[in-house]
C-alpha cells in the first residue's frame, strides 16, 4: 500500500534534493544495510507523495499526523507505520542539524498500536525431524544441509549466511565458530555445533565441485556463484514438504528455533542476546520466550524468599 502511494510521487518534489543528500549521508555514514535504505527510501518517497508540492519545513505535526491516519486507513500496520515514521524522524532530525530546519514535526509522533505475534519456532522435535537423517555425497544436498545446520547452529540471519567466504578466516571448523557482519554492520561471532561442523567440512571437500573459479562464497548456486537468498528460502520450504513438515518452514524459523532451545535450556537472555546481534535485550524478549514452567524454575533457584524455611 505505502509503495502504491510512493509511486504517486515525481521525481521532481521540491525537496527531492534534500531527500537524496540524507540518503547519501545515511549509505556512507551510518552504514547501513542496503535492504534498511529501501526502507528508509520508500518512506520517504511515501512522504513527498502525501506532500504534494509542499515544502517538507512547512509541513507541522497535525498535518503529519494526518499522513499517519491516511496510511492507517489504507490498511498499513502498526509496525509498517513505526518504521515509516522512524523514516521521516531521522530525515527531519538530520535536516535540522544540516539544513537548518526549525523543528522535527515528527518528534513525539507515534504510530498506531497493533498486536506483534511472537514469530513461529520449531519444536526440538520438529527440528530433528527436519535435520535428521544422513546427507547423500551430492554437492547440492551437503550444501543445504550444511546452511540449514549452520543457521540453526549459530541463530544466523538469512543475508548473514549468503554473505559469508569460503576462505575469509570468518569461519573456522578448528574453534567451532562463525564470524557473521549483521544489521548496522556490527560483527559478531558465534558458536558452531559439532553436527553443523560435520556436514560444513563434507561440503567445503565437495563445493569444488560447482563453484566458480575464484567464487569466493561459502554457499553458491546452481551456476557455481554466490547463492541469492530466494534459492535458500525455495530449498528450506522444499526439505520441509519432503519431511512431512505441517506449519511453513523458512530461513527465519530456524534462527527463532535456535534462540528459543538455547533460552529454553539456559535462561541465559543476555547470551541470547548476544548470539543473536540484538542491540536492544527488549528485542530479544519479543523474539524468544519461554514458557511459564521455566521461569517459574528460574524464580524459585534464584529469588530469597521463594522457598519455605
Amino acid at each position: 500500500m505505502a509503495r502504491r502511494v510512493a509511486e504517486r510521487a515525481t521525481a521532481t518534489h521540491p525537496d527531492d534534493e534534500l531527500v537524496h543528500a540524507y540518503l547519501d549521508a545515511l549509505t556512507h555514514q551510518r552504514r547501513l544495510s542496503p535492504a534498511t535504505l529501501t526502507v528508509y527510501r520508500q518512506s520517504l518517497e511515501v512522504l513527498c507523495a502525501l506532500a504534494q508540492d509542499a515544502r517538507l519545513e512547512t509541513l507541522d505535526t497535525p498535518r503529519l499526523r494526518r499522513f499517519v491516519g491516511l496510511l492507517h486507513a489504507q490498511g498499513l500496520s502498526g509496525r509498517t507505520l513505526a518504521k515509516t515514521l522512524s523514516a521521516w524522524r531521522g530525515l527531519y532530525h538530520w535536516a535540522v542539524r544540516h539544513r537548518r530546519f526549525r523543528v522535527n514535526p515528527v518528534q513525539g509522533l507515534r504510530s498506531p498500536k497493533s498486536p506483534r505475534p511472537l514469530p513461529k519456532a520449531l519444536s526440538v522435535e520438529e527440528t530433528e525431524q527436519l535435520l535428521a537423517g544422513e546427507v547423500e555425497d551430492v554437492p547440492q544436498l551437503l550444501r543445504d544441509r550444511a546452511m540449514f545446520e549452520l543457521m540453526y547452529s549459530s541463530g544466523l540471519r538469512l543475508a548473514e549466511l549468503v554473505a559469508l567466504d569460503a576462505s575469509d578466516g570468518r569461519l573456522d571448523l578448528r574453534q567451532g565458530e562463525v564470524t557473521v557482519t549483521g544489521k548496522g554492520s556490527k560483527t559478531r561471532t558465534v558458536p558452531v555445533g559439532a553436527r553443523a561442523r560435520e556436514v560444513l567440512r563434507r561440503w567445503l571437500e565437495a563445493r569444488a565441485q560447482i563453484a566458480a573459479v575464484e567464487e569466493r562464497a561459502l554457499f553458491v548456486g546452481a551456476r557455481g556463484r554466490r547463492i541469492a537468498p530466494r534459492v535458500v528460502n525455495a530449498r528450506l520450504k522444499a526439505l520441509a514438504r519432503r519431511r512431512g513438515m505441517r506449519m511453513p518452514v523458512h530461513p527465519h524459523v530456524l534462527r527463532h528455533s535456535f534462540a528459543s532451545h538455547v533460552l529454553q535450556s539456559s535462561q541465559d537472555l543476555r547470551a541470547v542476546q548476544e548470539m543473536l546481534g540484538h542491540s536492544s535485550i527488549s528485542t530479544t524478549q519479543v523474539y524468544t520466550h519461554l514458557d511459564f514452567q521455566a521461569l517459574a524454575k528460574v524464580y524459585d533457584a534464584a529469588h530469597p524468599r521463594a522457598k519455605r524455611k
